[in-house]
C-alpha cells in the first residue's frame, strides 16, 4: 500500500474515531430534536453567506496576494480554480488537497512552480494572521461572556498566539539571509524567493491593508454563517461569540490529520462553545451542519473540474520553475 493511501486511511480513522467518541458522549435524542426543529430560513441564509465566502472573499484574498507578487490572473479564472480547490478540500476523502490543485492549476497557466506555491502559502499565512487579528479585536467584547476562571487565560493565550503569528511572519521574511555557501542549493533559492514574495505582500502598507481587510472580512463572514446556523437551532450564541470561538477551531482544522477537518472541528466546537454554556449536543449539531453546508456549496466545483480540460495533477515537475 502506498504512503498516500496509508495517510488517507489514518485520516479517515481519526475523523471517524473522534466523531464516534463525541456521539457516545452527547444526548443523541436532543441532538436529533434540534436538527428536526431547525429553522430553514436561517439555514438558507447561512448557506448563502458561506457561498459568498467561496465566490467572492476567498478569490479576492488570493488575488490580492497574487497582485502583490506581480502575478495577474483574471477573476473568472481565479474563481474557477478556487472553486475546484474548495471541492477537493470539502467533498472528497482525497489525499490531494485543494491547495495542491490551486498550485497545479496556476502552474499550468505558466506561473513558475515556486511562485505558484508561494502564492497559495502566503494566502494561507494571510488567513492565519486574519484569525489572530480577529481574536485580538473581539476578545475584549467576549470576556464578559465567560466566567472569571476562563477569562484569566484568554489574555495570555491571545498574547502567545499574536507573538507566534508575528514571529512566524518575520521568520518568513528573512529566509534569504542564509550564508552564501548554501545558495547553490535549489531549495535555498526557493526559500529566498519565498522571503522576497512575503515582503512584497506584508511589508507594503497598501498590500498588507488589502490582504488583511479581506482576510478579516472572510473570518467575520464565517462567524456570521456559524451564528446563523446557531440561530436556526435556537442556541444562545451571539455573532461576537462566534468571532472569538471559531478562529481556534479553524486553526485546528488546518492540521492535516483528518478528512476535511471532520471530527477535529466537532471536538473543537464542542469544547469551545462549552465556555459559553452551549450543551454538547447543540455544539455538535452546529458543527455538523456547518460541515454539511460547506460540502453542499463546494459541489459545483466538482462540476467545474469535470468540465475542465486538465484533470491530471500527477504530472507536476517538482523541479520546474524553482
Amino acid at each position: 500500500m502506498s504512503k498516500k493511501w496509508i495517510a488517507l486511511a489514518l485520516k479517515i480513522l481519526v475523523s471517524g474515531g473522534l466523531i464516534w467518541l463525541l456521539l457516545g458522549s452527547v444526548d443523541l435524542a436532543a441532538a436529533k430534536a434540534k436538527i428536526l426543529a431547525a429553522d430553514g430560513y436561517f439555514l438558507a441564509a447561512a448557506a448563502g453567506t458561506a457561498l459568498l465566502q467561496v465566490i467572492i472573499i476567498i478569490v479576492w484574498r488570493w488575488q490580492a496576494v497574487l497582485r502583490a507578487m506581480d502575478i495577474r490572473i483574471p477573476y473568472v479564472r481565479s474563481l474557477e480554480i478556487t472553486y475546484i480547490g474548495q471541492f477537493f478540500n470539502q467533498a472528497l476523502p482525497s489525499s490531494i488537497g485543494g491547495d495542491a490543485v490551486r498550485i497545479y492549476k496556476i502552474y499550468k497557466l505558466g506561473i513558475p512552480l515556486s511562485r505558484a506555491i508561494n502564492s497559495v502559502m502566503l494566502d494561507r499565512v494571510a488567513t492565519v494572521l486574519g484569525l489572530v487579528a480577529l481574536v485580538v479585536i473581539a476578545a475584549p467584547f467576549f470576556m464578559e461572556r465567560v466566567g472569571e476562571s476562563d477569562a484569566r487565560w484568554i489574555i495570555p493565550a491571545v498574547s502567545i498566539v499574536t507573538v507566534g503569528g508575528v514571529g512566524g511572519l518575520a521568520m518568513l521574511m528573512i529566509l534569504d539571509t542564509l550564508p552564501a555557501r548554501f545558495s547553490r542549493f535549489k531549495f535555498v533559492h526557493a526559500l529566498a524567493v519565498l522571503a522576497a514574495d512575503t515582503r512584497r505582500v506584508f511589508l507594503s502598507p497598501v498590500n498588507l491593508f488589502k490582504v488583511m481587510v479581506i482576510s478579516l472580512t472572510g473570518h467575520a463572514n464565517i462567524a456570521l454563517a456559524t451564528f446563523l446556523i446557531a440561530q436556526s437551532l435556537g442556541l444562545a450564541v451571539t455573532w461576537v461569540d462566534c468571532m472569538v470561538l471559531m478562529p481556534p477551531v479553524l486553526l485546528l482544522m488546518t492540521l492535516p490529520i483528518s478528512i476535511a477537518g471532520w471530527g477535529v472541528r466537532e471536538g473543537a466546537m464542542v469544547t469551545a462553545f462549552a465556555l459559553i454554556g452551549i450543551p454538547a449536543e447543540g455544539a455538535l449539531v452546529l458543527s455538523i451542519m456547518l460541515g454539511l453546508i460547506g460540502i453542499l456549496i463546494s459541489l459545483p466545483g466538482g462540476l467545474i473540474w469535470l468540465m475542465s480540460g486538465d484533470r491530471n495533477i500527477s504530472d507536476i515537475d517538482p523541479k520546474a520553475g524553482l
